[in-house]
């Protein structure tokens, strides 16, 4: 850090060349004070090397309604409200303290050399100069300068005096450029365009519709791009679920330098006239001048308000403090006592009421705690301030007059209490409310001492507000610190245009001032917005020595200052620069020289200072003699900096980042730097650390907060050896950076803005620096942007939130995004993990407008932020996924097998009782047809009732006894002979709506000698999408004709459905509502059992249409096997409330009552929709003990009914006699969902033991089914990790990454179950995961196709295993699961083995080599935010798709990309590539509840879903 190095780069500055700069400005618009330059420079630069690698970005889909058209009026003139108020410091903002950016960092970043560079030595923010270096001749360099100042001249240049491009470039100073292959070309190009423009082009260069498909053609083609070097290590999470943890490079910087020595400061020279406190100076002033001017307040035009003198300081002070003590409560009992804290809520224009209340605290010896004042009940951290109050105990607010009006009052008037802060009493502090203290009365003066003198908050980066002690001797020493820094001498006046409440403003503007009689004049920051000028004209007219300002408002003078003719600040001696640490504050203290050191002001004044609530002032520069050379300029390397050590070159031009140094430590002071993680011992001179200072002028403590004081407020620091360099305390300043060269401090960065991203540290400052140089003033509100980081699969992400403008397009929006994505990635090595727009004026605002960070944050984690645009990088920035399976050969057939061990293990298999063995008075075992059944019972019961229907309303709509079922099943095959002419075995769709007609046409069917197929009717008001599908069954499955009821007739030859299919092609349509009166000459018996009875089609949940045979015996077989396991007999009543069209449903709804005699109460599922209490009514009304139903009506139950269970209890509703409820599903049971209707309805009498689930497929419609007698299902929770690698691992309830699993019911009687591996078909052992393999009597006999896929059918019907029992014959039902064995028994004595199903195979997906299920990751996704009602994932190509239905405004759209990413990394360790939010009801869900995710994926291809969001994550 050579101090000379400034020197060789100066170049006197000519007049012509700062009149050429006054040309420059006068072009643009107020807004110009956004653009930086430079540092836009470095980013055109980093954006120009993108462009070569043609980074196509697919854009989001978004629908119309979301795309807000906002008019101009919206967009208010910028004023202040930059990213933040400087006053902001304290507010939280992580990252940028200032707000969130303060102006500073929309000048340039930096210029190399010192302020008055007139070369193109740019050393932008990241990127020093021009998108390339030039080996070559400066020449060269300066041509390409050019370029590059053409290629920005959409935009007038900036305050940065980068003027000349030519003119000055001589060999030494240029830019050293080294030409990058092709990227002369690069800059010569007009700016690259992202998003949908030019470059929207697929890989093979094809341009791009706005087709879903196409864009993730593109979004795929893009990821195919190299990611960062892959890295090498793992860390264990948990089991053997590897995720990488990031490996230092062996390559990456390390500090080199010796151990640093700790810098001491001058001594504290005591002059002999420094008072011996604050009050006693005050006292002196106010008594020996009166008359001396101590503060003049301005009122918004600039004019002087009002004059305190010393006089009036002193005597109103004297009566604040005599009226605290002895005005407030009652003589015995004063309200107030010495040592109290009291609160100071005093508005930003009002010093003098701040300075008197503060000033009477003291006199008082009460403790002031200054705050902001609060403006709504609900300001953005006003809560945490209330908690600060709290835990202060105070119950006195001082407050002034006009501010005690203005706050918020109720009806009566009185001030409500703000959200958080404990009951205060309003005390209003002007003279006139005041009682006149008695002659005699006296505030006791003493020296300074250890007592608490006052409490200045701090925020957080998480929000919380700490309370910072200051002891009355470290405010006197602090004062005197400052007072020798600074050489301020009594009577002078000081320009004050900060916060005087807190930091810097209240050190000089409020105490030192006084210490020495000095004359403040107070700018309020409404007179900044007004006259961004005001403060240098208060300079020239009160010919002030000192002014104490921020860089943004050396910023606005720069935008305003072409209106002032006479300005000349030759008589200021010293400027300090508040914010003079934050590392963009060079480019604004450069440029403000660069202006006005024409106007006199002269290079040495400017004093950067650098400082911090705990370590108050830290350092500041001294005023140099005139003519000395201005220190040197620290350029530092930003990749250096990410791994914490300093490097002055930088090989990487783009990155570098120039500091100015705060000059050297305090009087009375000694400073040292600490490493930032662990021990905190002594940093090398080449490292960058925490700084520290140990001196009797910081802070002392957090109130109240004792362990965190001891652990973050104080430390100790160690040399290598572990020795303690000091045997007092250190104070941790917050701030990051090391000492120079000289004793120079320079500071980096703010702990509070580091955020750490695989193993390197970044500043969220520079990130908002490099996001503001993109096009800043086209896009960004204000420059509002908030940076900071948040947690996410064991790293910390970067997210960037930023206010748009009201007139941007999408377009403009989309285009940002990209390029501000590719500048961060080009300067700061780091990729963005979520950008996310927000409409203008719609952040959280800290008091004085700035960003309230920790605001900001939390809404984005609680989905409250409501971008209108978010881009998502996950595929870029998540580099620490576990490494993908690598799937390993299984043992073959040679694996040993002995007896039932596979391999140690024993086989999985089980079996429900045996059929045979069962002696029961099974009198319907006799017959072997269905038909024959029924033609028993109607001779030997005729008049017992079998079936009755029930209506919405719960009355019995219609019923059948075994009689009349018999008598119009003869008509109907009477029917089908006459009109069809039908001959035996031929094919006949049933189309009904659920309900008798069904039941008797399929019986009709049986005794014509036909093959019925039940066909679910075409739903009247969506034809176009259900009619297709009953002319596939009917077609597929070669029906001759079609049976059904005159509306549905009519509907089939509607003129909807014409539109829908082709009508004339249908078969002959028979309608049975009139039936013939004569019954058939007689009836078919078939001759063969193993003849088809009928065929079950069923779509798949992957869209597939199958239908299965179901021979005679088969059917038998099952209902035989239902009858034994619920024990069914003719006395018993069944409600069944389920689709009769396929599998179990349809077995319950037509075939069971006929074979066991039982009473079958029907309850249509539709008619719940009219009705949700009318299952529940009718099993408690008919005292029923066993009933059925599907997922989707105990979904409609539990949603329709949850706050009814009091209402419907009232009624009389009664469920304590159901012992069993059994969920018909084709899937693994939904624990939820069970759970929550049992807990729901445990009030009405519901046994939570009786809710159970079925499971069935389609080569075996029912494999378990919880009978009535047999143990309970039982419940293991498995890890869902180990469940990817097809491994099932037990764990204890509650322990992360648990799945719980609820048993499938008991396998029901004549069912064989094992589990074999699908790939190799080898038997697996106990608790394995394998695919369900059964062999039962009720096995379908095979598919119905027309192709007869004969290949397909031996595999799914007929497999045998390859190794163990190699003979017997099973059906695979492509499900997978695992058996274990229980400890409870079964009704044989047997231990009882229990079958979990996991899921579907066809359903699953293999990401990453692992298997996933879908309804585990929409589990997951469901519970990220109120709002997502379902969710719906599915893979296309390789990417994971996640489509959520959205139940609330559109608005909230955008929130739910980030949530359902974060979500699905955390849990799944998988990528989420497209998000899409849409209406609720457009996933498709068949009628057993289960959603159509292939359907959907259909959907979403051809552009069909509407979508109100399509987010493409990068």
């Amino acid at each position: 850090m050579d101090p000379s190095m400034g020197q060789e780069r100066r170049t006197p500055v000519t007049p012509s060349s700062s009149s050429r700069y006054h040309r420059r400005r006068s072009s643009g618009s107020r807004d110009e004070r956004y653009r930086s330059d430079v540092h836009t420079e470095a980013v055109q630069a980093a954006l120009a090397k993108h462009k070569e690698r043609k980074m196509a970005v697919p854009m989001p889909s978004k629908r119309r309604s979301l795309v807000v058209q906002s008019s101009m009026d919206a967009y208010t003139p910028p004023d202040t409200s930059s990213g933040s108020e400087g006053e902001g410091q304290g507010d939280g903002t992580s990252s940028s303290q200032e707000g969130s950016i303060s102006m500073e960092h929309w000048i340039s970043r930096a210029i190399h050399g010192t302020s008055s560079t007139t070369t193109t030595t740019s050393s932008t923010a990241s990127s020093s100069s021009s998108s390339t270096r030039s080996g070559g001749s400066g020449a060269a360099a300066g041509r390409l300068a050019d370029v590059l100042a053409q290629h920005n001249h959409s935009a007038p240049p900036d305050v940065t005096g980068y003027t000349n491009n030519t003119a000055n470039t001589t060999a030494t100073d240029a830019i050293q450029v080294e030409r990058a292959p092709g990227a002369g070309t690069a800059a010569q190009r007009q700016t690259p365009k992202y998003g949908n423009a030019e470059l929207m082009e697929t890989g093979d260069g094809v341009p791009v519709s706005s087709r879903v498909s196409a864009k993730i053609q593109q979004l795929v083609n893009t990821l195919k791009r190299p990611k960062r070097p892959p890295l090498r290590e793992f860390f264990v999470d948990d089991f053997e679920e590897l995720l990488e943890v990031q490996q230092p490079d062996p390559n990456q910087p390390k500090a080199e330098g010796a151990q640093m020595v700790p810098m001491r400061g001058e001594q504290l020279g005591v002059v002999t006239n420094w008072p011996p406190s604050l009050e006693a100076a005050l006292q002196r002033w106010g008594t020996i001048s009166p008359k001396a001017p101590c503060l003049t307040t301005m009122d918004t035009n600039g004019k002087p308000l009002y004059v305190l003198t010393y006089g009036k300081l002193w005597s109103r002070s004297v009566k604040v403090a005599y009226n605290l003590l002895h005005k407030l409560g009652t003589k015995q009992e004063p309200l107030v006592r010495p040592g109290d804290r009291v609160a100071l809520v005093f508005p930003n224009n009002d010093p003098a009421s701040f300075m008197t209340a503060f000033y009477g605290c003291l006199l008082a010896e009460v403790v002031p705690v200054p705050i902001e004042v609060p403006l709504t009940r609900k300001d953005a951290g006003s809560q945490q301030i209330g908690f600060l109050l709290g835990s202060c105990g105070v119950t006195v607010a001082l407050t002034s007059d006009a501010c005690h009006k203005g706050l918020p009052k109720s009806p009566t008037g009185e001030i409500p209490q703000f959200k958080g802060w404990p009951k205060v009493m309003w005390f209003v502090t002007e003279s006139k409310h005041l009682s006149k203290p008695p002659r005699d009365w006296f505030p006791h003066i003493k020296e300074a001492n250890q007592d608490t003198a006052y409490i200045e908050y701090k925020t957080c980066k998480d929000g919380s507000v700490l309370g910072v002690t200051v002891m009355r001797i470290a405010m006197l020493t602090h004062c005197q610190a400052i007072t020798q820094s600074c050489s301020y001498t009594e009577a002078e006046t000081i320009v004050n245009v900060l916060d005087f409440k807190k930091d810097v403003g209240l050190w000089h503007a409020i105490q030192t001032s006084v210490m020495n009689m000095m004359h403040v004049i107070s700018i309020p920051y409404a007179l900044m917005k007004v006259n961004p000028l005001s403060w240098i004209q208060k300079v020239c007219q009160y010919k002030a020595k000192v002014a104490c300002v921020k860089s943004r408002d050396m910023h606005w003078a720069l935008v305003a200052h072409r209106d002032q003719r006479d300005v000349n600040l030759s008589s200021l001696r010293m400027l300090v620069v508040a914010d003079g640490s934050n590392p963009w504050s060079i480019s604004s203290c450069d440029a403000f020289l660069n202006v006005f050191q024409t106007k006199g002001l002269k290079p040495e004044v400017i004093c950067p200072c650098a400082s911090s609530p705990e370590a108050l002032t830290v350092a500041i520069r001294r005023p140099l003699e005139e003519g000395t050379t201005p220190p040197g300029r620290g350029i530092l390397s930003m990749q250096g900096l990410s791994h914490g050590v300093i490097r002055v070159d930088s090989e990487e031009k783009l990155s570098v980042l120039t500091l100015q140094d705060v000059g050297s430590v305090m009087p009375g002071g000694l400073m040292c730097v600490v490493k930032l993680e662990g021990v905190p011992q002594l940093c090398k001179t080449d490292e960058i650390g925490e700084m520290c200072v140990c001196t009797v002028a910081t802070g002392t403590s957090y109130y109240g907060l004792a362990g965190m004081t001891k652990n973050t407020f104080e430390v100790f620091p160690v040399s290598n050896n572990g020795t303690p360099i000091s045997e007092f305390p250190f104070t941790r300043t917050g701030l990051l950076g090391f000492i120079g060269p000289a004793g120079l401090i320079f500071v980096a960065g703010k702990m509070d803005g580091l955020m750490v991203v695989g193993g390197r540290r970044h500043n969220a400052d520079d990130i908002v620096a490099t996001a503001l140089a993109v096009e800043p003033m086209k896009f960004v509100y204000r420059g509002r942007i908030a940076v900071f980081s948040i947690t996410v699969l064991h790293d910390e992400r970067i997210v960037v939130v930023a206010e748009q403008r009201p007139d941007s397009t999408e377009e403009d929006s989309f285009q940002w995004m990209s390029r501000v994505l590719q500048a961060i990635d080009g300067i700061h090595q780091v990729g963005v993990y979520c950008l996310a727009l927000v409409p203008s004026n719609t952040l959280p605002k800290t008091p004085l407008g700035g960003i309230h960070l920790s605001e900001t944050k939390q809404l984005f984690l609680e989905g409250a932020l409501h971008p209108c645009n978010v881009l998502m990088c996950p595929h870029t920035c998540v580099t620490n996924l576990p490494k993908p399976r690598q799937k390993q050969p299984e043992i073959g057939p040679a694996s040993v097998m002995v007896g039932n061990l596979v391999s140690g293990k024993r086989i999985a298999q089980a079996s429900g009782r045996d059929l045979g063995q069962i002696e029961d008075n099974d009198q319907a075992r006799k017959f072997l047809f269905l038909s024959e059944v029924l033609q028993w019972r109607a001779q030997t019961t005729p008049d017992h009732v079998l079936y009755t229907l029930l209506n919405s309303r719960g009355t019995i709509a219609s019923s059948l006894t075994c009689v009349q079922l018999h008598k119009r099943a003869e008509k109907i095959a009477a029917m089908l002979a006459e009109r069809g002419h039908l001959q035996d075995g031929d094919h006949v769709a049933l189309v009904y709506p659920p309900g008798i007609d069904l039941i008797v046409a399929f019986y009709g069917c049986l005794y014509a000698g036909c093959v019925p197929i039940t066909v679910r009717p075409p739903h009247p008001q969506n034809i176009a999408t259900t009619l297709p599908t009953v002319k596939m069954i009917v077609e597929v499955s070669r029906s001759v004709c079609v049976m059904t009821t005159q509306v549905i007739t009519k509907l089939l030859r509607s003129k909807e459905a014409s539109a829908a299919v082709d009508v004339r092609t249908w078969p002959p349509v028979m309608d049975t509502d009139d039936l013939p009166k004569k019954k058939p000459p007689l009836l078919y018996k078939p001759s063969n059992p193993d003849t088809l009875a009928y065929l079950d089609f069923s779509v798949s949940t992957t869209g597939m249409l199958a239908g299965v045979k179901m021979s005679h015996t088969a059917t038998s077989a099952f209902c035989r096997s239902i009858k034994l396991q619920c024990e069914l007999y003719p006395s018993r009543e069944v409600a069944i409330c389920l689709d009769p069209y396929c599998g179990l449903g349809f077995v319950l709804w037509c075939l069971c009552s006929v074979y066991s005699g039982h009473q079958s109460i029907l309850i249509p599922p539709s008619e719940l929709e009219v009705n949700p209490a009318l299952w529940l009514s009718a099993v408690s009304q008919y005292k029923v003990r066993d009933t059925f139903c599907s997922y989707s009506v105990m979904e409609l139950c539990t949603k329709g009914l949850g706050l009814q269970t009091d209402s419907l209890k009232a009624r009389g509703l009664d469920l304590s006699r159901v012992r069993t409820c059994v969920v018909v599903a084709e899937e693994r049971p939904r624990i939820a969902l069970t759970q929550s209707f049992s807990k729901l309805f445990k009030d009405l009498g519901l046994h939570p033991r009786a809710v159970s689930t079925s499971f069935g497929c389609r080569v075996n419609l029912a494999i378990c089914l919880q009978g009535t007698s047999g143990p309970d299902p039982t419940t293991v929770y498995v890890d869902m990790r180990a469940l990817r690698h097809d491994r099932v691992r037990l764990v204890e309830r509650g322990s992360p990454h648990s799945l719980p699993l609820m048993e499938s019911g008991k396998i029901l009687p004549g069912v064989r179950i094992i589990i074999a591996n699908p790939e190799t078909k080898g038997p697996m052992g106990e608790s394995h995961l394998g695919e369900i393999w059964v062999h039962s009597g009720h096995n379908a006999s095979g598919y119905f196709t027309v192709y007869g896929d004969e290949a397909l059918q031996s595999d799914h019907f007929n497999s045998r295993l390859s190794f163990g029992d190699t003979q017997t014959v099973w059906a695979r039902t492509g499900y997978l699961g695992f058996l274990r064995r229980t400890e409870l028994t079964d009704a044989s004595g047997e231990r009882h083995d229990a079958l979990y199903v996991v899921g579907a195979l066809e359903e699953a997906m293999e990401l990453r080599g692992m298997r996933y299920h879908p309804i585990d990751i929409e589990t997951s996704v469901i519970r990220t935010h109120k709002s997502i009602t379902e969710c719906a994932v599915f893979t296309w190509t390789n990417l994971l798709v996640v489509v959520v239905e959205l139940d609330g405004s559109e608005q909230e759209a955008l929130d739910l990309v980030p949530l359902v990413t974060n979500v699905v990394l955390e849990e799944h360790y998988l990528i989420v590539g497209v998000v899409v939010v849409v209406d609720i009801g457009v996933i498709p869900i068949n009628s057993r509840g289960e959603k159509q995710r292939m359907h959907l994926r259909d959907g979403f291809l051809a552009d069909q879903l509407d979508p109100i969001y399509v987010a493409y994550n990068m």
